[in-house]
C-alpha cells in the first residue's frame, strides 16, 4: 500500500513538473506572507496576505484573517514533523474558518468567506498526507458563488547535516459553481525552509490546467511564501 501511495505520488510529481513545459501559456510569481499567532493549546489566528491565482481566477490580490481550532497532537506526527514550524500539521483534525478580502485590477472587489476541514495522517519511512476539504464563498457586485477544493499534500522531511527541510508535492481540483463542473487542477511542488523558530519559506511551482471557460489554459507560477510563527501560549 506504501509503495503505491508513493509512486501514485511520483507520478503526480512528474506531471507537475513535466507537462507545463509542453504547452506553456502565461506565467507568474506569487508572493505571500502569513502571520501565524498560537493563542493557547487549542486556538490559531493568522493573517494571509499574497497574490494568487487561484481556480483559474485572473491575477488577483488577497487579504484577510483566518480562525483555527485543532485537538491535541499526535505522537507520531508530532515525532514526523519535528522540524515543521506549524505546529497545526502535528494535529490529526484542524477545523478553520476564514474571510478574504480580495482585488484585482479593472474589476470589483470581491467579499469571501471560507470552511476548512483539515486531516494529517503518519505514513511509512517519515513520509505524512494531509488531505484539506475547503469551502469558499463569494460575494461579487452582489452575484453570490461558492467553490469546494480538496488539497491531497504529500512530504517529507530531509536532512542535509543539521539542516532539516520538507519537499513536498500537492494536488488540488476544484469544482466551481459558476460552471457546474470540475473547472481547474492545481499541482504543486516545492520545499518548506524552517529559518531559526519563527521563520519559514515555502518556495513551490504551481502549474494550473483550467477548463472553465473555452479555450482549455494552463497556467505556470512560482511562489515564495513568508511564514511566521509566534505564541502566547506559556510553555
Amino acid at each position: 500500500m506504501m509503495r503505491y501511495r508513493v509512486r501514485m505520488w511520483i507520478g503526480a510529481l512528474l506531471i507537475c513538473l513535466g507537462s507545463p513545459f509542453a504547452h506553456p501559456q502565461d506565467a507568474q510569481f506569487l508572493p505571500e506572507i502569513d502571520v501565524h499567532l498560537k493563542l493557547n493549546s487549542t486556538f490559531r489566528a493568522y493573517l494571509e496576505a499574497k497574490d494568487d491565482r487561484e481556480g483559474g481566477d485572473p491575477t488577483q490580490a488577497t487579504i484577510g484573517p483566518s480562525l483555527q481550532l485543532y485537538l491535541k497532537p499526535l505522537i507520531k506526527l508530532k515525532k514526523v514533523k519535528a522540524f515543521d514550524l506549524d505546529d497545526s500539521k502535528s494535529r490529526l483534525l484542524v477545523l478553520e474558518v476564514g474571510y478574504r478580502y480580495i482585488t484585482a485590477p479593472d474589476a470589483p472587489s470581491e467579499n469571501r468567506m471560507l470552511v476548512a476541514v483539515i486531516s494529517n495522517f503518519p505514513l511509512n519511512a517519515g513520509f505524512s498526507l494531509s488531505d484539506r476539504n475547503r469551502a469558499d464563498l463569494d460575494w461579487k457586485s452582489g452575484i453570490f458563488t461558492w467553490r469546494y477544493r480538496n488539497k491531497l499534500t504529500l512530504d517529507r522531511t530531509f536532512a542535509i547535516r543539521s539542516y532539516h527541510f520538507i519537499p513536498y508535492v500537492a494536488a488540488e481540483p476544484f469544482y466551481e459553481s459558476q460552471y457546474s463542473k470540475w473547472s481547474t487542477t492545481s499541482l504543486y511542488a516545492g520545499s518548506l525552509f524552517p529559518v531559526g523558530k519563527h521563520v519559514q519559506f515555502n518556495i513551490y511551482f504551481e502549474h494550473d490546467n483550467n477548463t472553465g471557460k473555452h479555450p482549455n489554459r494552463q497556467v505556470n507560477s512560482v511562489g515564495l511564501a513568508l511564514n511566521l510563527y509566534f505564541s502566547l501560549e506559556k510553555k
